[in-house]
């Protein structure tokens, strides 16, 4: 599902909200969610999972075409846990 597609789903299901309106909350969650990871903050969905953010130290990566080694820097990469809910869902329990 695409954001687009949750835009629509969420504007059927409640047809007293207009979709301009669904579409400002959605984009207000996902804003808030980036916010606060670019922050190192950790975003937690009671039964969804958890927004997080891991560093990855400095290394020295190789250059697949040309075998040359390269110097990667440290980065900050996000990471998704899922919560228990959505686990047991996806497992059929």
């Amino acid at each position: 599902m695409i954001r687009s597609e949750l835009i629509e789903k969420i504007a059927e299901e409640n047809p007293h909200l207009y979709q301009r309106d669904v579409e400002r909350i959605v984009n207000t969650v996902f804003n808030e969610i980036t916010t606060a990871m670019a922050q190192g903050n950790r975003v937690e969905l009671r039964g969804f999972g958890a927004f997080s953010v891991k560093q990855r130290d400095a290394r020295t990566g190789r250059n697949p075409r040309t075998g040359e080694s390269v110097e990667v820097e440290e980065k900050h990469v996000p990471f998704f846990k899922t919560g228990k809910l959505l686990r047991d869902r996806l497992n059929g329990k």
